[in-house]
């Protein structure tokens, strides 16, 4: 009753919140996109996607297709991969950036890790400019990770979502306009790091660096603490800390995209590598969903 094909472009869709960046994901034309979610929702006989020409945003049902889209397609390739015979081995060295050490992907890791035992999955979790420096230099095989939409990098990729970025702190701490900007950041070459410097310098902004750590939590400590103000993913807010209120006068730090990158250095990761980036891609909307807007 419901094309793989068509639950696969209402997933990339459903994450995105975007019919161009699902596009963009699945390498399809936009209104392939349009048409495949229009079959769906024929299918089911209701509209999944309240949309219209400034927003895309999912129904009541749509958001109840989420759950049964994820187990489907799983289903489906576990059948496939029964009957071809096809077994997954070797080692995968996966790189994530910490943004993700609050959110789901251990559940989506621990159903890849079932899904496929004679996988040996190694894991570091590093900061993004970091995991890309060493998916670029052959020690990983893919990264899940931050990267500037602008970001001239050939390694093959593909979209996770697209976020805002916003500046967050403890509740009730209003940044003194009349004095440096107290910042709370990654060490280099971390991507928000830089992202907020640049904001604050086209402002012609002071700052002052009050806490650098290469953890999250690290961060997430200080900024609790109410020691100044970070850059954040909009969709990935941790417990405990809110977005800066628009009177702070703190200058838009732009966006970031989440994505899955390859890297072309060992060809027999190959197989166990478009495994977990399709699992990562499937279950996408649960690493952010609990945040986004």
């Amino acid at each position: 009753m419901y094309d793989p094909t068509h639950l696969r472009t209402f997933l990339s869709v459903a994450q995105t919140l975007s019919f161009t960046q699902a596009a963009r994901r699945l390498g399809l034309r936009q209104s392939t996109v349009s048409q495949h979610v229009r079959r769906l929702e024929d299918a089911t006989g209701r509209q999944l996607f309240a949309r219209d020409t400034h927003s895309v945003e999912l129904t009541e049902d749509g958001e109840a297709m989420l759950g049964f889209a994820r187990r489907i397609l799983a289903v489906h390739e576990q059948a496939t991969q029964f009957f071809t015979g096809t077994r997954l081995r070797g080692r995968l060295r996966f790189g994530a950036s910490e943004d993700f050490v609050l959110t789901r992907l251990p559940e989506i890791l621990e159903r890849f890790r079932h899904e496929h035992p004679e996988v040996d999955l190694e894991l570091t979790v590093e900061l993004s400019g970091t995991l890309h420096e060493q998916l670029a230099a052959g020690k990983l095989d893919l990264v899940l990770a931050k990267r500037r939409p602008e970001d001239p990098r050939a390694d093959p990729h593909r979209l996770v979502w697209r976020d805002e970025l916003v500046w967050i702190g403890a509740q009730g701490l209003r940044p003194d306009p009349n004095r440096p900007v107290p910042l709370i950041v990654y060490p280099p070459p971390g991507i928000t790091r830089d992202l907020a410097l640049r904001a604050l310098e086209r402002q012609g902004r002071q700052w002052r660096i009050v806490c650098t750590s290469g953890s999250l939590n690290g961060l997430l400590a200080a900024a609790r603490a109410g020691l100044g103000v970070m850059v954040h993913s909009r969709g990935l807010i941790p417990p405990g800390l809110v977005r800066m209120p628009e009177r702070a006068g703190l200058p838009e730090p732009g966006e970031v995209d989440f994505v899955v990158a390859h890297g072309r250095h060992r060809p027999s990761a190959q197989g166990a590598a478009d495994a977990l980036a399709a699992a990562i891609l499937a279950g996408g909307d649960r690493l952010h969903r609990s945040g986004r807007r």
